[in-house]
């Protein structure tokens, strides 16, 4: 008799743990999320006398999730010039883009509760652009920028990682000290990146 009420006591015991098993191993985001952003691309459009043309992009961003659905996130990158044709008004020449620097701090709403996670998000910022002589660009400028856009997240099973793809639409302000080739206008860009969550904090 003692030992099927002991049975019975460690049957139930196990019962009630495996909602909270299942509870921290849901996937999901965790309330501190790093993203690593190995790589994607900018591109930026023109209407002016300043030329289109697109750079490799890299950085990372770290997110507060202060609910389930909201979250406060800051991001910092860096864009890699590459060579490319380049369209000025009167001629076009193949040169490496200026790098440049960028850091935004965004809010991030997901529809959460899956492994995969929609997400909107939308912020200010600044990008930096360093100085390439080649193009007229002598001196480092900052711009004020904004962004919109969205894009998906996907959790591992566990909840401890997971993968990240995202849009944005930017619009970087003109500036009158900037150098032809990019700034003394209004510029809008588009930028796609894929990246890897992990979950610092469940």
């Amino acid at each position: 008799m003692t030992r099927r009420i002991a049975v019975l006591i460690a049957a139930l015991s196990a019962l009630a743990a495996v909602p909270t098993f299942a509870q921290e191993v849901s996937p999901g985001p965790g309330t501190l999320e790093v993203t690593v952003i190995p790589g994607g691309a900018t591109f930026f459009t023109s209407k002016g006398t300043g030329p289109e043309f697109g750079n490799y992009t890299y950085g990372g961003a770290l997110t507060y999730n202060v609910t389930k659905y909201v979250g406060l996130e800051g991001e910092v990158g860096g864009s890699a010039g590459v060579a490319q044709d380049l369209k000025f008004a009167t001629a076009t020449v193949n040169q490496r883009t200026p790098n440049s620097l960028t850091y935004n701090g965004n809010i991030v709403v997901a529809a959460a509760g899956y492994s995969l996670v929609p997400f909107v998000t939308g912020g200010i910022g600044g990008l930096t652009e360093f100085e390439r002589p080649e193009l007229g660009v002598k001196d480092m400028t900052t711009f004020l920028t904004g962004n919109v856009g969205g894009g998906l997240k996907w959790y591992a099973p566990k909840g401890r990682w997971g993968l990240r793809g995202d849009y944005r639409f930017i619009a970087v302000r003109s500036n009158d000290t900037a150098s032809s080739f990019f700034g003394q206008e209004t510029r809008y860009g588009h930028r796609v990146y894929g990246g890897v969550i992990v979950n610092a904090l469940r």
